[in-house]
């Protein structure tokens, strides 16, 4: 009686994982493309975050402007990030991936910083000391 009644509740389970919670949309997003997206989604809500006018100044929406530029809709986005977001693991790896390009991202921008900041160090060290054209 107790491995029936384990088999069925298996059984149950296995069944109710593998069903397909959404429908794969006929407009889906490629995943690499959906990671683009959101990386630069990302990028502009920091950019947002450090600078909330910079945007409205500049008459840029963000949501209109990844529209444009990646020649999407709102509807053919919203469906791909919900049948993307109902498989969990491919989600995560969406993310995972997002996650390291930004990283890479920071990364390179730090470098970059730094390589300025060390050529500006060094221009001001190679100047020649100004001396006194008086003599004592």
């Amino acid at each position: 009686m107790k491995r029936t009644v384990y088999f069925i509740v298996m059984l149950l389970l296995g069944v109710g994982c593998n069903e397909k919670v959404i429908e794969k949309p006929e407009n889906l997003i490629p995943k690499e493309k959906m990671i683009d997206i959101y990386f630069d989604l990302s990028l502009i809500n920091s950019g947002k975050a450090i600078d909330p006018k910079a945007l409205e100044d500049n008459n840029i929406e963000p949501m209109s402007f990844i529209y444009e530029k990646y020649a999407i809709d709102s509807a053919q986005f919203v469906s791909s990030d919900l049948y993307y977001a109902a498989i969990p693991l491919e989600y995560e790896a969406i993310y995972k991936t997002l996650e390291t390009r930004l990283e890479e991202h920071r990364t390179r921008i730090v470098e970059e910083r730094q390589r300025v900041s060390d050529s500006a160090r060094s221009k001001r060290d190679k100047r020649p000391v100004p001396t006194d054209s008086i003599r004592k």
